[in-house]
């Protein structure tokens, strides 16, 4: 009969090699953002014609244009920028009641 051999000697556990794919991380600092304010059920249209106004210096006809794209289109485009600027104008408009986000423009 034979007996197995014991040993002190922890056995050797190699690593799987996992080779990563290439994610690009970089950002076009060039690429302007812009800030989109969505339709909602909740302000009248002669309230956000005067939100555009106020916050953004628009006049009457485009705070208006505006604000048909946000209601018939249900979004429209307010302003463009750095991200800074965009994170400001989108903090301005929730304070408003309006329904904001910004993204990196394409």
């Amino acid at each position: 009969m034979t007996t197995p051999v014991i040993t002190n000697q922890p056995s050797v556990i190699e690593p799987d090699v996992i080779e990563e794919g290439k994610i690009d991380t970089t950002v076009d600092l060039d690429t302007p953002w812009i800030v989109l304010v969505w339709n909602d059920p909740i302000n009248l249209m002669s309230y956000v014609t005067f939100v555009f106004q106020k916050l953004f210096g628009y006049s009457l006809e485009k705070a208006t244009e505006l604000m048909l794209d946000v209601h018939e289109k249900g979004r429209a485009v307010v302003s463009t920028g750095t991200r800074e600027r965009a994170e400001v104008d989108v903090y301005r408009l929730h304070e408003h009641g309006l329904w904001a986000t910004m993204q990196q423009d394409k």
